[in-house]
């Protein structure tokens, strides 16, 4: 089963932060879910010194034709100089929930069927 589906990963500082980022991708139909693993420890060169951050990880759920708008938005919301942006082509899934996303991150979206 072919699927235009893809897999976004980024970090925010906190949970909060990552909320209210999902939240206003999903108002603008952007993604279809985003899932928040808080806890992560990263650790990235930048400015010549070596950090070591609390963040979480979260996962975006979307359409490959709607990668480049979301890419607009994570410039105009995303509060990180350079945010994380890595997307990930999703290979197969369940038909129905890859529909799914299909159906929510559509420009109308139809109903929720469930």
């Amino acid at each position: 089963m072919p699927s235009d589906a893809i897999v976004v990963l980024t970090t925010l500082a906190s949970e909060e932060e990552a909320a209210s980022f999902i939240r206003a991708l999903l108002d603008r139909r952007l993604v279809a879910c985003g899932t928040i693993l808080p806890g992560a420890r990263s650790f990235y060169r930048w400015n010549d010194q070596v950090a070591d951050e609390r963040e979480a990880v979260v996962l975006l759920k979307t359409s490959a034709d709607r990668a480049d708008e979301l890419g607009a938005m994570f410039g105009e919301l995303h509060p990180y100089k350079v945010p994380e942006l890595l997307a990930l082509p999703v290979a197969a899934g369940l038909e129905a929930y890859l529909g799914w996303i299909a159906r929510e991150t559509a420009s109308e979206a139809a109903p929720d069927e469930g």
